[in-house]
């Protein structure tokens, strides 16, 4: 048996605020079956972990939605060379767990261990660090299906590399990539609560981890909770701006904490503490909305500024506000790409009518930094403003007529962005 197909009305994304409405939907068993499926069909999306607030992955009603849910698992470890080949739908947290069983590490993680590896590299997620640049970087090599059904294979030898992994599923299937790994490492984390946002000296709080986030409500000025993220084997730093809090928490508030990585400062690997949320669980029912920014790091205090004087608006429909650092990349789609970046990330209640207009006017505050909007979350930014925001759009447009001149891989989101 090779998959199953059947109409995908009733499935939607993992917060359950999309309907995806392709004409079929197939779960594959095989990667030659999903070669095959690729072959026979002009218009094909991927579904991943669904872990997406918008309509990315949905190929409409006149395409295939591909789940990569029934595709066997592939992590194969050389710890000679440090790195891994995994397969595109695995998730973080099994390939973290292998990785690490081998001695070896990732570089960094997102908040949630439960996404897959090609989704994530394609929408440019990120962890945090003013050192580490978003997931994307650690790739050294991946494999594609491409509208033939043939296979090809691209490194960082390969001039069309930095357009092609964080591509927004419109080059192709990835079927397999391989990552940069290092030594393993233990990681202590500590929580702070009441940072100030007068005088707050975001530069010096953004580098007193490995990782470090800020989390707010922006029902009043400042930040509930900082955590912060310290590998065992560099020094630790002071934080004198904040009070350390004396039990674990949630960075939503009334959310359990035992959701939640090891906190209060006990150390553990590195897998176990980089990520928010424990991969054992679920880190929340999924009832949210979310969007995200990336502007660059030298505007962070003045837009959070900005979003102070609108917190009114903001912080009606808020769950948490975090607020992250990543380094720059050279994925020419990356919101992180060519610059040293602050994200700002939002999670809304799950209400469309009530948000979309708290977007929009976060929006317009935080239009004076060129905010570049995650791939994968909610905006109201228009396609034209967007498209400005990326120097080497016109390189990917390129880039994607050629290796998919037919378009198979596109839907109304990636047309749009690519102005097709």
């Amino acid at each position: 048996m090779t998959g199953t197909a059947r109409s995908a009305r009733t499935v939607t994304n993992w917060a359950r605020t999309i309907s995806y409405t392709p004409r079929r939907l197939h779960r594959p068993r095989t990667v030659d079956a999903l070669a095959a499926l690729v072959r026979g069909s002009a218009r094909v999306r991927v579904l991943g972990s669904g872990h997406s607030f918008n309509r990315i992955a949905d190929p409409g009603p006149d395409g295939v939605l591909l789940s990569t849910s029934g595709l066997p698992r592939e992590i194969d470890v050389d710890t000679a060379a440090r790195t891994v080949r995994v397969s595109g739908w695995a998730r973080y947290a099994e390939l973290a767990r292998t990785v690490h069983a081998h001695g070896l590490a990732l570089p960094n993680m997102a908040s949630l261990p439960h996404i897959s590896v090609a989704g994530s590299v394609a929408t440019g997620t990120h962890g945090s660090g003013v050192g580490n640049a978003p997931l994307a970087a650690a790739v050294r090599e991946m494999e594609v299906i491409g509208a033939s059904g043939d296979t090809a294979t691209m490194g960082r030898d390969d001039g069309r590399f930095d357009g092609a992994v964080t591509s927004l599923g419109a080059l192709g299937v990835v079927t397999a990539l391989t990552l940069d790994l290092e030594p393993a490492y233990e990681v202590e984390q500590r929580v702070y609560t009441e940072l100030p946002l007068d005088d707050l000296d975001f530069d010096a709080v953004a580098a007193s981890g490995y990782s470090v986030s800020l989390f707010t409500d922006w029902r009043e000025p400042g930040f509930r909770q900082v955590w912060v993220k310290r590998r065992t084997d560099r020094p630790a730093v002071d934080f004198p701006w904040a009070a350390p809090a004396r039990v674990p928490l949630h960075p939503v508030p009334g959310m359990p904490a035992r959701n939640c990585t090891e906190q209060l400062g006990v150390p553990g690997p590195w897998h176990e503490r980089l990520p928010h949320f424990r991969a054992e669980f679920t880190p929340s029912s999924g009832e949210e909305i979310q969007s995200e920014y990336l502007l660059p790091r030298s505007a962070a205090m003045d837009a959070l500024y900005a979003i102070d004087d609108i917190r009114a608006t903001v912080s009606g429909v808020l769950q948490t506000c975090e607020v992250r650092t990543i380094a720059a990349d050279t994925q020419w789609l990356s919101p992180a790409h060519g610059r040293d970046s602050v994200a700002l990330h939002f999670t809304w209640v799950p209400d469309e009518g009530a948000v979309l207009p708290a977007v929009r006017r976060l929006e317009e505050a935080l239009e004076p930094f060129g905010p570049r909007p995650h791939w994968g979350k909610v905006y109201e930014m228009p396609s034209t403003v967007v498209r400005g925001l990326y120097a080497r759009l016109p390189d990917f447009r390129a880039l994607a007529r050629s290796l998919d001149p037919a378009g198979t891989f596109t839907n109304a989101f990636v047309r749009e962005l690519l102005d097709e």
